[in-house]
């Protein structure tokens, strides 16, 4: 819905930072990485990065430095039992590159050593995002979370689940028609994976 917010930091902390743009005030919740990036920025023009996020009891703007770790979060979240709140615990504790890292290499302590990061939701997130990255160290493949196919990807996503389908079982096979044809069109998507369902 909002690519990014251009405009004054006004406060930070290093989980919330107030950007002020068009005389709007916005709350975007930050990580540490992201905290480190903008010390010493307050009353500067910075443009945030953002993930707006609507739940059934809470709707939360999420701002990032750059594309890469905005990318990272939506990856994970996308994850079952990773919500926005591990996501972020994990972007605060290791950078973009680092999570590729610990994810191609299977180190399961390294997402472990991540407060609120059990064993099994460890194991989870290296399986799930195993394919989603490229194998090459120089480039970073998250980045194509942040296109088209991830909007239609969610929108899919929220259409099959509305329909009555398990999210976990939506999310494979919507992953697997994605990785088959990324440009896949939204009402193709549904349609496979109805049949796939």
């Amino acid at each position: 819905m909002y690519e990014y917010i251009a405009g004054t930091l006004e406060e930070i902390t290093p989980t919330d930072a107030i950007v002020e743009a068009c005389g709007v005030g916005y709350d975007l919740i930050i990580s540490l990485s992201t905290f480190s990036q903008l010390q010493g920025q307050q009353g500067k023009p910075v443009k945030l990065y953002t993930c707006h996020l609507v739940r059934e009891d809470d709707e939360s703007l999420y701002g990032f430095a750059d594309k890469t770790e905005r990318a990272v979060f939506q990856q994970l979240i996308s994850v079952s039992g990773v919500g926005p709140g591990s996501a972020r615990m994990i972007l605060s504790a290791m950078t973009a590159d680092e999570v590729k890292q610990a994810v191609l290499s299977n180190d399961v302590n390294k997402f472990k050593s991540v407060k609120g990061i059990g064993l099994k939701t460890a194991q989870r997130v290296i399986l799930d995002l195993k394919d989603k990255i490229g194998k090459s160290s120089d480039a970073f493949s998250f980045e194509a979370a942040a296109g088209p196919s991830s909007a239609v990807r969610e929108e899919a996503l929220s259409a099959l689940t509305l329909l009555g389908f398990s999210k976990p079982a939506v999310e494979k096979t919507l992953d697997k028609l994605l990785n088959e044809n990324p440009s896949i069109s939204l009402e193709d998507l549904i349609k496979r994976a109805l049949k796939q369902l």
